[in-house]
């Protein structure tokens, strides 16, 4: 399984959006196949929360179902390897069923869904698929057997039902959605939820390495949402520094006590405790206690290239 910063980011969105629905399992792996799929969601019975809100998202989650994002068109192989995960996974279900002595409703098995940037017409050809006037354009169904369908971001309008959808899309479509979003009440907790998630977007992007055209179109895109989020991240850092603030006229020599202070600091500074920043907490913890209270009291202006700097050394 290809580790990249789409791939962390879709599967984060998606299990951020569908939660609250029923259970996310990310990269499952199907039992007895060496096959992950990317997200495998089985709603709530009934649904505890409204789906209404999430427009196109919400009719997607009302069924059992796999979700395989693209940042590109898909490959006629890859949609096969798509399908082939449907028809392993739903022969795993009708096993488990048959030792139940159970029987699964056609409506009950699980949809795939292709959630691709773009899909030319020339593979929407090949494939056979259908609209469905139920549905938005932009929208395609293969034959009902295969229990598949497949979303061209690109195709699709801009409406309010389709925007958690176009955030993952490319270019202007993608711009024109992050704007939407930022145009969200602040008190909207999914717009805050989902801004964070754009802003660790761009973060691990510029750190995976070369960046080529595309990345940098891309950072630009993210890049207001990053601006609110740094804003916010700043604010929480500033709270709990007066907090941090009460600890430093204490004697602060126990260990443990002062790794849960550095890590509640990164990940409010930082968003998240990644790997790289995690490695860094003991070597922070181990300063002397004047080096430690004057590290506290310098935090929020430290950047992490200037943690890193300094601490990985002493790993």
């Amino acid at each position: 399984m290809t580790k990249n910063p789409f791939d962390q980011f879709s599967k984060q969105y998606f299990e951020e959006f569908l939660s609250p629905l029923g259970e996310v399992r990310i990269n499952y792996e199907i039992p007895g196949e060496p096959r992950f799929v990317d997200i495998w969601f089985t709603p709530s019975t009934p649904l505890i929360t409204s789906t209404r809100e999430l427009g196109i998202l919400g009719r997607i989650a009302a069924t059992p179902c796999l979700l395989e994002p693209f940042r590109k068109q898909p490959t006629e192989r890859e949609i096969r390897s798509c399908l082939g995960k449907l028809v392993h996974l739903e022969a795993e279900l009708q096993r488990q069923a048959k030792r139940n002595e159970e029987t699964i409703p056609e409506d009950e098995l699980p949809r795939l869904w292709i959630i691709a940037t773009t899909c030319s017409d020339e593979l929407l050809d090949k494939l056979i698929v259908r609209e469905d006037e139920t549905w938005l354009p932009g929208i395609y169904f293969t034959s009902k057997v295969l229990l598949t369908g497949i979303i061209a971001i690109d195709k699709l309008p801009r409406k309010r039902e389709t925007l958690w959808l176009r955030i993952l899309g490319k270019g202007l479509i993608q711009q024109q959605a992050i704007a939407e979003l930022m145009a969200l009440p602040k008190q909207d907790n999914r717009r805050a939820a989902i801004v964070k998630l754009l802003a660790r977007w761009k973060v691990s992007i510029e750190v995976s390495g070369e960046i080529d055209a595309e990345q940098r179109e891309l950072i630009m895109n993210l890049s207001q949402a990053y601006l609110e989020w740094e804003q916010q991240t700043e604010l929480r850092g500033v709270e709990i520094g007066k907090e941090i603030g009460k600890e430093i006229g204490k004697e602060i020599g126990k260990e443990q006590d002062r790794r849960e202070i550095l890590e509640k600091l990164l990940q409010a500074r930082f968003g998240e405790l990644d790997s790289n920043l995690a490695a860094i907490v003991q070597p922070m913890s181990n300063l002397p206690a004047m080096e430690y209270a004057s590290l506290l009291l310098q935090f929020s202006s430290l950047s992490r290239e200037d943690l890193l700097k300094r601490f990985e050394s002493l790993d």
